[in-house]
C-alpha cells in the first residue's frame, strides 16, 4: 500500500533567532525612549517651563509645530492679530517666544539702556543672504556700524534733495504711462505692478547707476519677478532653521521651482553688482560713498556689496510700493478720506509742475492719510524677532528670562483696540489731533522699526510716497474695480503676498 506523503500549503518558517528579538527589544525601547522624552518636553513647556505663566493657545506653548504652519501658510501676522485680540498683551506663541503689542516694549526689545546693550536678532527667522557674507540686516553690531555709516549717507535729507531730479524723472515717466494705459478709466489697471515698476527703477538707478526699465517697458524686468520668489523663501528658510539638520532639509521642503528662483536671483544681484564696480564714481548713486572706501577696513567686501545690494533692492522697493498699494485700496473704500485729500492736493497746486519734494511737505492731510495707511497695513505685518539677553529683562512691565525670543508684531498692535480707538477705520484725522482719538498710543506705531536698527530708507520711502500720491491724486480720478473689493485679505511671508489691485483711473481735464 502506498505511502501518501504528508504536506502542508504553508511553507516552514524558521523560528527567530534571539539576536531578532533583542534587536526587536531595542528598537521599542528607543521608540519608547524618544516619545517618553518628547512627551516630557511637552508636558514641561506647557507647565513648567519659565514662560508657562504667560497666555495662548496649548499647542503653541508644546511645540513649534503650529508656528510652522502658520509662517508657511503665509497667515502669521493675521494669526497674531487674532491671538493677542483673545489673549491681550502678552502671547506666548512659542515654547520659548512671546509677542508684546504695549508700546513700552519697543524700548526694552529694539533699543539700548544703560546695563542693556541691543538684544541679538533671531536670524533663522530672516531671509538668508545671497552670498556667505553679512549684509546690513544680518550682521553683528560692528559689522552693522560699519554698513550703516556708509550707507546713510545715500540716505540723507540733503543727497536725496540732490537725486530729486532722478525720482521724478520716474514719477514722470509712472504718470506718462497710466496716462497711455488708463483709456479714460475703462480699463482697469493693476497698480500693485505699476507702483512696483516706480519704485523698482528709482532703486535700480540711485543703487546701481541704471533702472530695471520697468516702466520703459511697461512690465517687470526678470530680476524683479524673482525676487518675490525670494521673500517667500524666508519663510520655508525660518522653518527649516529652526529643525535639524537644517541644511540638508531646506531644499527638501521648499518648492523646487522657489529654490530655482532664488538661485537666479543671487546671479543677477552678483552681475549688477559687477557691472556697477565697472562704472566711473562720478554719478552719486549708493555705491558711490561705497567704492570711495573701496581696499580699506572701513569698505565693503565684494561679497558683502553683492549681499547689500540685494537688500538695498527688496527693502528700498518692495516695501514703498506695498504702502502705496495699500494707501491707494483704502482712499477708494473710504470715499471721505478720498475726497478731503483730493481738496487738499488740487487746491495746493495749479499746475505738476509745482509739485515737488519741498511742496510735498506742506502737504499735512496726505502726510496723515500715509501715516494712517502705515498703520492699518503696515508693509511688515509681522514681528522682527530679538532674543533676551542671558540675565533676562523687563518689557513692558513683565519679567522675561534669557534667551527668549521677543518681538513687537505691527499689525497686531496696529489694529489693538487698547492701543488705538476705531482701530479697524481708516481716519486720518487720528494724526491731526482729532479729540476723539486722544488716546491712541502714539509709542506704539514703529513702522520703520525702533532703535539702532531701524530702517535707514525711512527718507527715501517718505519722499516716494508722498510725491507718487500726490501726482496720482492730482492727475487721475479713481474708482476700484470690484474683482479687488477684498484685496487686503493676503498672505503675508514677512512681506505681503500682493494680488492684483485692479483700478479704473480716469484722467482729470487736461492739466498744464
Amino acid at each position: 500500500m502506498a505511502v501518501i506523503p504528508k504536506f502542508s500549503v504553508f511553507p516552514s518558517i524558521e523560528a527567530p533567532s534571539m539576536g531578532v528579538y533583542l534587536a526587536l527589544a531595542l528598537l521599542g525601547l528607543g521608540v519608547g525612549l524618544i516619545s517618553s522624552y518628547y512627551l516630557g518636553c511637552i508636558i514641561y513647556n506647557v507647565y513648567f517651563h519659565p514662560l508657562s505663566k504667560y497666555p495662548g493657545p496649548r499647542l503653541m506653548a508644546a511645540t513649534r509645530i503650529p508656528y510652522m504652519q502658520v509662517v508657511i501658510g503665509g497667515r502669521y501676522a493675521q494669526r497674531l492679530k487674532e491671538l493677542h485680540a483673545k489673549y491681550g498683551d502678552v502671547v506666548r506663541i512659542a515654547p520659548d517666544e512671546l509677542s508684546f503689542i504695549d508700546g513700552n516694549a519697543w524700548k526694552a526689545i529694539y533699543g539700548t539702556r544703560p546695563g542693556h546693550s541691543q538684544k541679538q536678532k533671531d536670524y533663522r527667522f530672516y531671509t538668508p543672504t545671497v552670498t556667505n557674507t553679512s549684509s546690513i540686516i544680518q550682521s553683528n553690531d560692528i559689522d552693522h556700524t560699519r554698513f550703516r555709516r556708509l550707507l546713510s549717507h545715500a540716505f540723507s535729507d540733503s543727497s536725496l534733495r540732490g537725486q530729486e531730479p532722478i525720482i521724478k524723472c520716474y514719477v514722470d515717466l509712472l504718470i506718462q504711462r497710466l496716462h497711455e494705459n488708463a483709456d479714460n478709466g475703462t480699463k482697469p489697471l493693476n497698480m500693485v505692478a505699476w507702483y512696483n515698476y516706480a519704485t523698482f527703477d528709482i532703486i535700480g538707478d540711485l543703487a546701481f547707476g541704471e533702472p530695471f526699465d520697468c516702466l520703459k517697458n511697461s512690465e517687470y524686468h526678470e530680476w524683479v519677478k524673482l525676487i518675490f520668489s525670494e521673500i517667500k523663501f524666508s519663510a520655508y528658510a525660518n522653518v527649516s532653521r529652526r529643525l535639524p539638520a537644517s541644511k540638508l532639509l531646506l531644499p527638501l521642503i521648499t518648492p523646487k521651482r522657489v529654490m530655482t528662483q532664488k538661485e537666479w536671483h543671487r546671479q543677477l544681484t552678483t552681475e549688477k553688482v559687477m557691472g556697477r564696480l565697472e562704472k566711473n564714481n562720478e554719478r552719486p548713486d549708493f555705491y558711490a560713498n561705497i567704492l570711495k572706501h573701496n581696499g580699506t577696513e572701513k569698505g565693503f567686501s565684494v561679497g558683502e556689496m553683492i549681499a547689500n545690494g540685494s537688500t538695498l533692492i527688496i527693502a528700498g522697493s518692495e516695501t514703498t510700493a506695498t504702502l502705496l498699494s495699500g494707501v491707494t485700496y483704502l482712499l477708494l473704500k473710504n470715499p471721505r478720506v478720498l475726497a478731503k485729500l483730493q481738496e487738499e492736493v488740487r487746491g495746493a497746486f495749479k499746475s505738476e509742475a509745482q509739485i515737488s519734494f519741498e511742496s510735498c511737505n506742506r502737504l499735512e492731510y496726505c502726510l496723515a492719510v500715509l501715516t494712517e495707511a502705515l498703520r492699518v497695513y503696515p508693509p511688515v505685518g509681522v514681528g522682527l524677532p530679538r532674543i533676551v539677553d542671558p540675565q533676562g529683562d523687563v518689557i513692558a512691565g513683565e519679567w522675561v528670562p534669557g534667551g527668549t525670543i521677543v518681538s513687537v508684531p505691527h499689525l497686531a498692535a496696529y489694529h489693538s483696540p487698547k492701543n488705538f480707538t476705531d482701530a479697524e477705520q481708516f481716519v486720518p484725522e487720528r494724526h491731526l489731533g482729532d479729540p476723539r482719538y486722544a488716546n491712541d498710543s502714539r509709542m506704539v506705531m514703529q513702522p520703520f522699526s525702533f532703535g539702532p536698527r531701524n530702517c535707514i530708507g525711512r527718507n527715501l520711502a517718505y519722499v516716494e510716497m508722498r510725491i507718487i500720491l500726490a501726482r496720482m491724486i492730482f492727475n487721475f480720478d479713481m474708482e476700484l474695480d470690484p474683482v479687488s473689493e477684498n484685496w487686503m485679505d493676503h498672505k503675508s511671508f514677512i512681506l505681503w503676498d500682493k494680488p492684483d489691485l485692479m483700478v479704473k483711473l480716469k484722467p482729470r481735464t487736461k492739466l498744464q
